[in-house]
């Protein structure tokens, strides 16, 4: 008799600390309780997670795949293989949503290359969430990830950037190093034009929440302490 597979569902996680159900809805829980095998990049943080959003779910039933930096290729290819016998398997992101900016888009690939139906679960997006909030052009937007952290190699991502927006009408995204946010905030104030715009969005959804959008010449009068805080920069220019 023909089994039929399990699926893989992305499990959205909230941006920080705060009470998972005042970001994420009720189906995440719900598809949780179900779950006891998943695909992870920290064992530790991952567990918490579960407990915190399902406390009433056995710990010791569950099967962590970890998937970082470090992981095995050859043993990430085996972490579907239960969904051959019709076991669903949950993938997990550090923070926000699975496979955006994160490392389990490879997992993702893997589901498709097996016939494995893909399940995404709503929830935060840090990326999404900003540029919602910007004021910039949601029909056309695109995120870039981390600059070229070389000096002169960052000048040049930066006024590419700037002219493809201005050119394109398009909004630049990008993200740093949470401990590099105070010096990247200063490079920006000091390599784009004055007349650019540009959103930061900070903590988002959490309680410290700073999100605002002013232009380059403006942003000069502002400095908000942005060390070590998720942070998401978007630039747009008219």
């Amino acid at each position: 008799m023909f089994k039929q597979k399990g699926s893989l569902y992305l499990i959205p996680t909230t941006l920080g600390e705060c009470d998972p159900m005042d970001v994420l809805p009720l189906t995440v829980k719900r598809v949780i309780e179900t779950l006891d095998y998943f695909v992870v990049e920290n064992e530790k943080t991952s567990r918490k997670f579960i407990k915190s959003i399902a406390p009433e779910k056995s710990q010791p039933s569950l099967k962590l795949f970890k998937l970082d930096k470090y992981a095995d290729p050859a043993e990430v290819l085996t972490y579907l293989d239960v969904c051959d016998e019709g076991i669903s398997v949950g993938l997990l992101s550090e923070a926000g949503v699975p496979a955006i900016a994160d490392p389990g888009a490879d997992i993702v690939k893997l589901a498709h290359e097996k016939g494995i139906k893909v399940i995404p679960l709503v929830g935060p997006s840090s990326i999404i969430l900003a540029m919602m909030a910007s004021g910039f052009n949601g029909q056309n937007f695109a995120f870039n990830g981390y600059l070229p952290i070389d000096a002169s190699e960052r000048k040049m991502a930066l006024k590419n950037l700037e002219k493809l927006s201005l050119e394109k009408g398009q909004s630049q995204i990008f993200i740093e190093t949470p401990y590099r946010n105070d010096k990247f905030l200063q490079d920006l104030k000091s390599i784009l034009h004055p007349a650019t715009k540009l959103c930061v969005a900070c903590d988002v959804t959490l309680p410290s929440e700073y999100i605002k959008t002013l232009s380059i010449q403006d942003w000069k009068n502002e400095n908000p302490e942005l060390h070590k805080r998720p942070a998401i920069f978007i630039i747009h220019r008219e």
